[in-house]
């Protein structure tokens, strides 16, 4: 089984102690030689500010290829596209293209009147400005979709657009990626699909994010929890459960895992060892 690539994602920290957290995560995961890092970007664009000056204290502080999230909620398209632009000058040449989250309080995306009607818009201007773009794609049908076809019609659409990759939502059974990935070749997607994986820290948060996002939760991962939490083996059971995820896509040709972080590393770095991604001896990317 050959070696993956992996690329991980973190969110801006909010507080002092948030912002140890972050470089604590980065200097643990840096080593395992990442193809790029990602930094997220709050509900409704509630982190702007934060997901900018993360982006640049990874860009001037490390060697990391680093990724901006950029999505189109509560602004005009100048507002966004001078965001986009800033990250250009910061040095940021690759953007992970959202619709985004509605902001609290609503409970379904409204585009800006002056803004992007969604993220096929934008990332067609993103890449029309020279941006290498990510998209965001669902192996699950995404909550506002009318059946699986539309989101793969989505997928579709955002790539003709010049997106040049995609991550997936989160999952827990291999075959859900798998058959998704077939669907998307089937309907003439070449660009790569990373799955996303998202290692376990807290039972109860990830329940309520999968119930958001659409994510169905296997009887057997519910049962695993609810049983190793009882015993305070929860962390050993979300390794193992993430790390033989891991190589059934691995064993079925996936060259490249996506992790969701979360900022908490440990977890992340455990599967990444177990599926034989080997640390450099020092941590040479990281000043």
């Amino acid at each position: 089984m050959p070696t993956p690539t992996v690329s991980f994602e973190f969110f801006p920290p909010k507080s002092l102690q948030a912002s140890f957290r972050l470089w604590d995560c980065v200097q643990t995961l840096a080593p395992l030689g990442p193809e790029f890092v990602s930094v997220t970007y709050g509900a409704g664009g509630t982190t702007r500010k934060l997901t900018h000056e993360a982006v640049d204290a990874l860009t001037n502080e490390t060697d990391l290829a680093v990724a901006a999230h950029l999505t189109c909620v509560d602004a005009s398209r100048e507002e966004t596209l001078a965001i986009a632009d800033s990250y250009k000058k910061a040095g940021v040449s690759h953007i992970v293209a959202l619709r985004g989250d509605p902001p609290k309080g609503t409970d379904a995306f409204q585009p800006d009147p002056n803004g992007f009607a969604g993220s096929i818009e934008l990332t067609r201007a993103l890449a029309d400005r020279g941006f290498e773009v990510t998209v965001g794609a669902y192996p699950e049908t995404h909550p506002d979709a009318t059946d699986p076809r539309a989101c793969i019609d989505h997928l579709k659409a955002k790539i003709d657009a010049g997106a040049t990759r995609a991550i997936t939502q989160f999952f827990f059974e291999g075959e859900t990626f798998l058959r998704f990935r077939d669907a998307c070749a089937d309907a003439g997607i070449t660009a790569p699909i990373l799955p996303g994986v998202l290692p376990v820290e807290n039972w109860k948060g990830v329940q309520k994010f999968a119930a958001s996002c659409g994510t169905q939760i296997p009887a057997l991962v519910a049962n695993g929890f609810a049983h190793s939490e009882k015993d305070g083996t929860s962390d050993l059971f979300a390794t193992a459960l993430a790390t033989e995820l891991c190589d059934e896509l691995l064993c079925e040709g996936v060259e490249h895992l996506h992790f969701y972080t979360l900022n908490k590393p440990e977890l992340t770095y455990d599967i990444c060892r177990a599926v034989g991604l080997a640390p450099r001896s020092k941590l040479e990317n990281v000043a």
